[in-house]
């Protein structure tokens, strides 16, 4: 559960300053230095430091440990605090949610730990969202970088002199394991009528994982 979260003190937090960039973007951190700035700053703020860890885990890099956190949590309640936060966390950027619907989402939580989540979690949206996509295309080995059809009529065949059969010829461009390749298909009417209702489907089943 994320309430465990506020078994972390929050005093020690530094306020949100909320402030425009006045450097021309050649002059502005880049990633890797925000990184750094935004962990030094964590040091000083155990439940930033916490939650920062947490979103490193995410992006794939090494998870919060529970022994540097003393004896604040059991084994039962680390575990579901890690599930639940590390979640809450791709659901929130997976989704595109806004800064008063997160808030909304951690209205379990008290003020300063909520404001604690948000601020991490915007300050390093764009890094989560990029894993987000990573891992969803590391599900496959075969992506579909782009393609196109050409619609043709078959007059004749070796077996029909007569045939007059409208034809679907659509090329795939794929990348496999970073190689890409081109793939064509030629389809009928009925062939193409069931690409379409698998793809239907296929739409279906993400809607509702979505929702």
């Amino acid at each position: 559960m994320i309430k465990f979260l506020e078994k972390l003190p929050s005093e020690e937090c530094p306020k949100q300053v909320n402030e425009q960039h006045s450097l021309p973007p050649s002059l502005l951190p880049t990633t890797e230095v925000l990184l750094r700035l935004l962990h030094a700053t964590a040091k000083v703020c155990p439940l930033l430091q916490l939650i920062h860890r947490v979103v490193d885990g995410v992006c794939g890099r090494s998870d919060p440990r529970r022994t540097d956190y003393g004896e604040r949590w059991s084994l039962k309640e680390w575990v579901e605090l890690m599930n639940t936060l590390s979640s809450f966390i791709r659901f929130a950027v997976g989704r595109g949610c806004s800064d008063q619907e997160i808030q909304e989402l951690l209205s379990d939580l008290d003020k300063a730990h909520a404001e604690a989540v948000l601020q991490c979690v915007r300050s390093r949206s764009d890094e989560i969202r990029h894993a987000l996509v990573d891992r969803t295309n590391g599900i496959s080995s075969t992506q579909l970088q782009d393609f196109n059809w050409q619609l043709k009529l078959a007059l004749s065949s070796d077996k029909l002199s007569a045939l007059n059969t409208p034809l679907l010829n659509l090329s795939l461009d794929l990348k496999e394991n970073g190689i890409p390749r081109t793939v064509n298909i030629e389809m009928n009417k009925e062939e193409l009528q069931s690409l379409i209702s698998a793809l239907e489907a296929a739409n279906k089943v993400v809607l509702q994982l979505k929702s």
